[in-house]
């Protein structure tokens, strides 16, 4: 009997239905990014290790099928048909736990890396991991425990963990990190790993649990000069990044909005470098910092500064258009040089008091530090700029572009000067992250910068600096890092600057005298009070 004009024979189904249960456990067409999956698993597998999709775990080793059903279920062809391509599937082990068949034995599995939600704000369990209180003018963070967390990059996999965590992340011992294996603190796809020798795949999470300590910034609050529907606009202190950066989390202004204003989910509109203060900008919803970058793209903003100079700045208008070079990312050190990006700057001064000048400014472009670096070309640096009019410079301190030094001894002797001056933390700099070439020849710690605290109770019960590290501590769980179990702990017998007693700096040492005072755009234009360093009866200590 035949179906309609098809020509297809009823009786040719009977024939075909092998064929269908065999082709029921066959690979689908390669995709675009070159992972096969298969119907019977839901997994993926690259065809050749040079096309593998990262995303994919790393293919065991299979053996061919013979034909006949395998004990874990697949279908395997009868003899003498052609052999499809090997399968590899999860079969249930007898403790429940899946296992990857056809896995060499004791071969390191890797799991596919996590689905993670691009842009998701900080949650009230950030906010909670830890406390501000204040003390001497300066607005501190009680130590917290904090997970840094990261997946194996491609220069680390072939490598063991232990030169990873001493040639990537400096800031600890190769004896620390040996300590914090043995508490648990260092995991490996969330599994504790005490073996540092351990050698990383592709896919690989690493998780390393710190006690954290983050340097103070100045009491002064964070003012509110605006809010609406759209936007939030803060006059923000000087000394206090805008966002987390390096040692910055909790001392930022995302996290102070978000703890004392409960001012939530903000989107940055624009920079200030810590230590400047001034207006500055967030958008509440994602809608509008788009117009607003947008904005910025077109350059229809107009930002208005104002400093306070060496010398006396010339009474006529000023237009630098100096090309900026950066030349540290890491400190944040740029210069005047013909090969840096064009920018402009527009100076007007409004004041001079016989030693210095109060100077508004107007950047046209927005480069890296571009004010204070075209002010130090002009030969009026601002008065206390801990980069850009420092000895480090030379003689001219930079004046009209003469520097008598490469790149690499002006950023060396500026290092070298705020180590002298136990003020590594205006550059934003730690001892231990500074790169090999930066460090003193026996890389002491700093004993200016150190002081022995006083021997307590406290201290005889716990190691100290000379002791050997102290193995028998809290092993801490993922997730456990801003939990109750650990988060009111202040001390931990591992951390280095728990035995270590830091000088304070004193708050006018934490303010650069360069304030934001104007941002204006279609339809809106904030402003801030002038600072008291900019008024016409301030006088120079």
């Amino acid at each position: 009997m035949w179906l309609g004009s098809s020509g297809v024979s009823l009786s040719l189904l009977s024939v075909a239905r092998p064929v269908l249960r065999r082709l029921t456990f066959s690979w689908l067409p390669v995709s675009h990014s070159g992972c096969r999956s298969m119907m019977a698993t839901d997994e993926c597998e690259a065809p050749t290790r040079g096309t593998r999709n990262p995303s994919c775990p790393e293919e065991p080793q299979v053996q061919p099928l013979q034909g006949g059903i395998e004990p874990g279920g697949e279908q395997r062809p009868p003899a003498g048909e052609k052999e499809q391509t090997p399968v590899t599937v999860l079969a249930r082990s007898s403790g429940g736990r899946k296992k990857r068949r056809g896995q060499v034995s004791g071969e390191r599995f890797v799991p596919p890396p996590k689905k993670r939600r691009a842009g998701v704000s900080f949650s009230d369990q950030h906010f909670a991991e830890t406390s501000y209180y204040f003390e001497g003018g300066l607005r501190k963070v009680r130590p917290y425990y904090f997970d840094f967390e990261t997946y194996c990059k491609g220069r680390w996999v072939g490598r063991s963990l232990l030169h990873v965590y001493s040639t990537e992340f400096r800031a600890h011992s190769v004896a620390y990190y040996e300590a914090a294996a043995q508490a648990g603190r260092l995991r490996l796809n969330e599994q504790p790993v005490r073996d540092l020798g351990v050698i990383l795949k592709d896919n690989d999470f690493l998780r390393n649990t710190v006690h954290r300590h983050e340097p103070p910034v100045t009491a002064e609050p964070i003012h509110l000069l605006a809010e609406n529907d759209d936007v939030v606009v803060v006059d923000k202190p000087s000394s206090m990044p805008v966002h987390p950066c390096g040692r910055f989390r909790h001392n930022t202004v995302i996290f102070v909005l978000g703890k004392e204003h409960q001012l939530k989910e903000l989107h940055p509109l624009h920079r200030l470098d810590r230590l400047t203060s001034g207006v500055l900008m967030f958008a509440k919803t994602a809608a509008v910092s788009e117009r607003i970058h947008e904005q910025v793209r077109d350059r229809q903003l107009e930002k208005e500064y104002v400093c306070r100079v060496e010398g006396e700045f010339p009474s006529e208008e000023v237009t630098c258009k100096e090309p900026i070079l950066v030349v540290s990312y890491k400190v944040g050190l740029c210069r005047v040089d013909p090969r840096g990006k064009p920018c402009e700057t527009v100076f007007q001064r409004l004041s001079y008091n016989g030693h210095s000048s109060v100077v508004r400014c107007r950047p046209l472009t927005g480069r890296t530090h571009q004010i204070r670096v075209h002010l130090q070309f002009l030969g009026h640096p601002i008065i206390n700029d801990p980069i850009y009019n420092t000895a480090a410079w030379g003689p001219a301190r930079g004046r009209g572009g003469h520097i008598p030094k490469t790149d690499d001894e002006l950023l060396r002797d500026l290092v070298e000067e705020h180590r002298a001056k136990q003020s590594l933390d205006i550059l934003d700099l730690f001892e231990g992250d500074l790169p090999p070439d930066l460090k003193p020849p026996s890389d002491p710690l700093l004993k200016q910068d150190l002081k022995e605290p006083k021997a307590t109770t406290r201290d005889l019960e716990e190691p100290n600096q000379a002791a050997p590290l102290d193995l028998n501590t809290k092993e801490v769980t993922p997730g456990e890092a801003a939990g109750s179990g650990l988060k009111e702990r202040e001390r931990d017998p591992l951390c280095d600057e728990c035995r270590l007693v830091r000088q304070d700096p004193l708050p006018q040492e934490l303010v650069m005298y360069l304030h934001a005072l104007r941002y204006k755009g279609p339809g809106f234009e904030y402003s801030s009070p002038m600072p008291a360093w900019a008024q016409d009866d301030w006088k120079e200590d």
